[in-house]
């Protein structure tokens, strides 16, 4: 555990470094778990400065500190008590500040580090009802303190949000509810992506189309108040005995506020997507002058086949990409840009339903 902070009050004329025993104890304890390289430890001491320079040890023993992580801050008269000078001493777990006060006085401190060993997960659990439109999530935050220092209260904060008070000890896992918001809004999506999918072997579709349970960080859904952290997600839907299914589980990146959580929860073949380039050529070739090909454009004419098995209506979206400079020529079904390339295609295919989607483009300027 971390050996703390020791004062001493140097004369000028002593030269030799002297650590006094006595140990302020530690006031208000933050853990901020936002830094990509550890725990950020924020501590609150009271330290008691004699009239002119004083010498604080800060000394730790059995955890990993990162020694040019560790900072200083003078709280209750910032203005007067300044600190001088940092020295690390060698072949220790140690660093002495040095601190001028214009008087004796109490001044309270806050120390600053990061502390390997001290990490969380971010866990959700998703109960989706019968009719897969409302769900309840669950998001929970797991702790796991293998640092070697005790905390017997500390207020944890992930960057956002409020602070947690937790009792923390050496070897210890946690896990603290964080949200547990019931009748959010959910869509039940199937996702076919052409650049995922094997279909220009024109094999039939072995592993089925991945499916998707969607829902918005928004606040008509309880949630919007801040973005959702990366996490491993498990999905339930309510039994007919009352007891929760396991469907499956997934990861999710961070999601904004205003944004959609994807989840996926398995692949299915309750619809396929059957689709082939119909037609490809070339088309306003440039050559040089040595009447080889520099240039030239495409048109090409993809058709995909839509079909869903089931006796329920299902939301199936397609995803094309169509790089580098191009230009949609006809289309029979409305689409978005996620990007230059990526283009999405949401379509809505009632109980044993058939449909196609048909679109033709140029690409421009393209090289051999």
């Amino acid at each position: 555990m971390i050996a703390g902070i020791c004062i001493f009050i140097l004369p000028n004329t002593v030269v030799s470094r002297i650590k006094f025993v006595a140990l302020p104890e530690r006031g208000a304890i933050v853990i901020r778990l936002d830094h990509v390289d550890g725990a950020f430890i924020e501590e609150e001491r009271t330290l008691h400065l004699e009239k002119g320079t004083n010498t604080v040890d800060f000394a730790w023993k059995d955890v990993r500190i990162d020694p040019d992580s560790i900072q200083l801050l003078i709280l209750t008269h910032p203005d007067t008590v300044q600190l001088m000078h940092v020295s690390y001493p060698s072949d220790e777990n140690a660093l002495v500040w040095k601190i001028y006060s214009p008087k004796t006085q109490d001044e309270q401190v806050r120390v600053c580090y990061l502390l390997q060993g001290l990490d969380h997960l971010i866990q959700y659990r998703v109960f989706v009802n019968k009719n897969e439109t409302r769900a309840r999530l669950q998001m929970s935050l797991i702790v796991r303190n293998f640092s070697g220092e005790k905390f017997p209260f500390a207020n944890v904060w992930l960057g956002y949000g409020k602070m947690l008070p937790v009792q923390l000890d050496h070897g210890e896992t946690q896990k603290i509810l964080l949200k547990n918001i019931e009748n959010i809004v959910m869509e039940k999506r199937w996702e076919w992506d052409a650049h995922k999918e094997s279909w220009r072997n024109h094999h039939p579709q072995k592993t089925g189309i991945p499916v998707f349970y969607t829902m918005d960080n928004v606040s008509k859904n309880g949630l919007g108040d801040y973005v959702l952290s990366a996490g491993k997600i498990r999905v339930f839907q309510d039994g007919q005995d009352g007891e929760p299914i396991f469907l499956g589980e997934d990861k999710t990146d961070p999601v904004p506020v205003g944004e959609t959580m994807k989840i996926c929860i398995a692949r299915s073949f309750d619809l396929s997507v059957d689709q082939r380039v119909m037609e490809k050529r070339k088309i306003n070739i440039r050559n040089n002058r040595k009447n080889r090909i520099v240039l030239y454009d495409t048109e090409e004419y993809i058709l995909a086949k839509l079909k869903n098995y089931k006796t329920a209506p299902a939301s199936l979206s397609v995803i094309q990409h169509i790089e580098g400079q191009w230009e949609m020529i006809e289309c029979n079904i409305p689409f978005t840009l996620e990007s230059a390339s990526k283009l999405v295609f949401d379509v809505s295919l009632a109980p044993l339903e058939k449909k196609e989607l048909a679109f033709r483009f140029n690409r421009r300027n393209i090289r051999p």
